[in-house]
């Protein structure tokens, strides 16, 4: 389908295609810090220059070396909740110590919901055998979930199903992320619930009755995280659940990961039709979830990116633990596109190596990142350092996520000396000339953590790169930047 074209520059050929993964284990954690709404604390790094405000990344010559990835932030809210549904008391291991994670623990906490913290990385959390109910059922319950989606979304869901009157709010930006389609789907079934109607974004507010089934019908063309969020909440109502996709589904493997979780939990559902097409989701009203006893949240595959990306560009062999052959998530998709661009990959179930012969340069792609956008973005910087332009296609939703991605990945490529021709769902990044990164460059982060983390790997052109508030990490990964020096040879 033709777009049309909006501003500034990516290019080459390439179709990324991924299948519904195997369920398989799980890794991830929480920490029993409150949340943070404040000003950040200063990152404090061993070998650049750190301020509470900037962070300087100077020049890498080689990434070499394992890490072993923290637990995923996607995995990690989804156990918190369905552990908080089950019948049951549930052990989340290896849980995200990150902002996100704390504002589901934080949700959780003010419903009541017993939650024991073992560590930062280990919690149990004691189910409700059903929905969430208020505490004071009289009472307006606010819950604050900064900008975390994947808390927003799942608990504007679920709490419908129970009984209560809810506000749920976040930061400004919160306040621009489209949450109308879910909100739509709620109402279908029966809710009574509504955002705010000029915008389609949060707060979302809640009088909830409990619901008795039924049918929706919705839009899957902004965010999967709709789709997931119903289909979580949906084995709490008292009745049989269908829920179908009105048009296109994007980022089917996370609906995919939902799904194989929710089995881990004791439930099924029935997949009518192709996951890349208008599915249907059957869930019966006899469908409960039941605690596993224990589960282990995956390394993130999206934090992995980084890693793999690294050693493509220097040349170095990294191996990152925690996501590999047997993961659920579909960003270890992005270990292809390296391989694409002429990485050397070795698979193993629960890891991947990624390095780079000196003799191959990487070269640029044309790449359907629809499954994969947040690990897309490394695919950006990556695109730098490549032989002709790169394409990274069916990415609407950047525009969608912690800030405008689209036009802060063009605005901040453009800095680097690449040109970008940006267009409404895609861009083509034309490399800078020779690759040749411009030093010193200050690299907004507009409060998005994999802003930071994506365009810290410029260093690896020879130049310092400075990062602006770098403790916005803190949302998944507060410590990349140690994690990132503790493999490089400057």
């Amino acid at each position: 389908m033709h777009r049309k074209k909006m501003k500034n520059s990516l290019s080459s050929a390439v179709l990324l295609l991924l299948g519904p993964l195997p369920a398989s284990s799980f890794t991830s954690v929480l920490p029993p810090s409150p949340v943070l709404v404040g000003p950040r604390r200063a990152v404090q790094m061993s070998a650049s220059a750190a301020t509470a405000e900037t962070y300087t990344v100077t020049p890498i010559k080689s990434l070499d070396g394992t890490v072993t990835l923290p637990g995923s932030k996607s995995l990690s809210n989804r156990c918190l909740l369905l552990a908080a549904l089950s019948e049951g008391s549930t052990k989340v291991d290896n849980l995200l110590e990150s902002d996100d994670i704390r504002y589901m623990l934080q949700a959780l906490d003010q419903m009541k919901v017993p939650v024991d913290r073992h560590s930062a990385e280990s919690v149990t959390v004691t189910g409700q055998s059903g929905p969430i109910n208020s505490p004071n059922p009289e009472e307006v319950c606010e819950l604050f979930l900064g900008n975390a989606g994947t808390a927003m979304r799942p608990l504007a869901a679920a709490l419908c199903m129970g009984k209560g009157k809810f506000v749920l709010d976040g930061v400004p930006r919160m306040r621009e992320r489209p949450i109308a389609d879910l909100i739509d789907g709620l109402q279908q079934l029966g809710a009574d619930v509504s955002c705010v109607k000029e915008t389609g974004c949060p707060p979302v507010t809640i009088n909830a009755n409990g619901l008795k089934g039924g049918k929706a019908s919705i839009s899957g063309k902004m965010s999967s995280q709709f789709l997931s969020s119903l289909l979580m909440a949906a084995p709490v109502v008292d009745g049989d659940v269908t829920i179908e996709i009105k048009d296109e589904l994007i980022s089917a493997p996370y609906v995919a990961l939902t799904i194989g979780l929710m089995k881990k939990f004791g439930v099924n559902v029935k997949i009518e039709g192709d996951m890349d097409g208008r599915p249907k989701f059957h869930i019966a009203a006899s469908e409960k979830y039941k605690s596993p006893g224990s589960i282990l949240v995956e390394g993130d595959a999206s934090s992995a990116s980084y890693f793999i990306a690294g050693a493509a560009i220097t040349g170095g062999k990294v191996t990152v633990r925690g996501c590999g052959s047997d993961s659920v998530q579909g960003d270890v998709a992005f270990a292809n596109v390296m391989e694409q661009m002429g990485a050397t990959v070795t698979w193993a179930p629960e890891s991947i190596t990624v390095s780079r012969d000196p003799s191959v340069r990487l070269k640029g792609v044309d790449v359907d990142c629809g499954k994969i956008p947040d690990a897309a973005m490394t695919l950006a910087v990556a695109a730098l350092f490549a032989e002709g332009p790169t394409t990274i296609r069916n990415v609407y939703s950047w525009r969608l996520k912690e800030t405008e991605r689209m036009k802060a990945i063009v605005a901040e490529c453009t800095k680097l000396g690449a040109t970008v021709e940006e267009f409404e769902d895609y861009c083509i990044i034309h490399p800078p000339k020779d690759n040749k990164i411009k030093d010193n460059v200050l690299i907004e982060t507009y409060d998005d953590h994999r802003m930071a983390m994506t365009f810290s790997l410029a260093a690896c052109g020879g130049v310092n790169v400075i990062i602006n508030d770098p403790g916005c990490t803190a949302k998944t990964f507060p410590t990349y930047f140690d994690m990132l020096e503790s493999i490089a040879t400057h």
